[in-house]
């Protein structure tokens, strides 16, 4: 993997540089939130890691500049904000993971090695899911309902609709979802999953009679026969 790291503490950056050159992974880094964009658009990376407070460009402007563009690489933030309203903001961003300062070096390559693990393991599965309403090209991460393109989903996003493509009438529990979708033990909070239900619904027309609430217990993923 070639990584992106766009941190103004060089403490941070010098200890990822150290785990990253350990496990093998490729990265570059900066410290100003420009200076991470000029980057990120002159060369290709498999994942970013952006700290939330920087000069120049946050990182939370940054990740929605660069949805805002299109593109669905995988964005994890750094942050020292700790709050939920401060997690659902990053995730409303785009952004796909949040780890927060001070964090173990460990878990976050435990994150980033399960983008990995997912990546390589979609290599060995059937690049396509059709279904009622859904055409999923899963190679390209294209998105189509009753033949109309559906843009703009974050890696988590389409990841987390695949799934329920995948398991569709089943019900699951938001801790369930963490672990099938996220692929590692999740320390953020439960409406992560809340907050990527949300924006499914209103991203996927009639996303509403979709994705049903189960009280108590979690969602279910259920077509209509319309």
């Amino acid at each position: 993997m070639k990584i992106l790291v766009v941190e103004d503490n060089p403490s941070v950056r010098s200890m990822l540089e150290m785990f990253f050159s350990k496990e093998g992974i490729s990265g570059d880094f900066e410290a100003d939130g420009l200076d991470g964009y000029k980057s990120y658009k002159a060369k290709e990376y498999d994942l970013l890691v952006l700290d939330w407070m920087l000069p120049g460009m946050d990182g939370m402007a940054l990740c929605r500049k660069i949805r805002e563009e299109g593109d669905s690489i995988p964005i994890i933030m750094l942050t020292a904000k700790d709050s939920e309203s401060d997690q659902v903001i990053g995730f409303e961003m785009g952004a796909d993971d949040y780890v927060t300062k001070p964090f173990s070096p460990l878990a976050l390559m435990a994150r980033i090695k399960a983008v990995a693990r997912r990546t390589q393991k979609a290599e060995h599965v059937s690049q396509v899911i059709q279904t009622k309403h859904f055409q999923v090209n899963k190679e390209m991460r294209a998105v189509q309902k009753d033949g109309e393109k559906i843009p703009d989903l974050t890696p988590k996003e389409f990841d987390l609709l695949v799934f329920f493509l995948q398991h569709p009438k089943q019900v699951f529990s938001r801790d369930q979802l963490l672990e099938h979708v996220w692929g590692y033990q999740f320390y953020g909070d439960e409406r992560t999953v809340d907050v990527h239900i949300k924006r499914l619904r209103k991203k996927i027309t009639g996303g509403d009679k979709l994705f049903h609430t189960v009280w108590g217990v979690g969602y279910k993923f259920e077509e209509s026969e319309n």
